[in-house]
C-alpha cells in the first residue's frame, strides 16, 4: 500500500474519532500522533501489508478494536 494512503486512512479515522492528529518528521522515519498514542512509520513509497496492519493495530487503544477494517 501507498505511505500516503496509510497516512490518508489514519487521518480520516482520527477526525471521525474526534481525535487530534499531529504529524511529526524524524531522522529516517514520520511519527504519528493520534489522541494519546503517537507510533512511527519509515519513509518508503510502498509499505507491505504486514507492516500496514501492524502500524494500524497499535492505534486500536485510542481508534477501538479493528478500526481499520470498517
Amino acid at each position: 500500500m501507498k505511505r500516503s494512503k496509510v497516512i490518508t486512512i489514519l487521518k480520516k479515522a482520527a477526525r471521525e474519532a474526534g481525535l487530534g492528529f499531529e504529524e511529526t518528521e524524524l531522522t529516517r522515519h514520520s511519527a504519528f500522533k493520534v489522541g494519546t498514542s503517537s507510533h512511527t512509520l519509515g519513509r518508503h513509497n510502498e509499505v507491505d501489508d504486514i507492516t500496514v496492519v501492524k502500524f494500524f493495530k497499535q492505534y486500536e487503544d485510542v481508534l477501538g478494536k479493528g478500526w481499520w477494517r470498517k
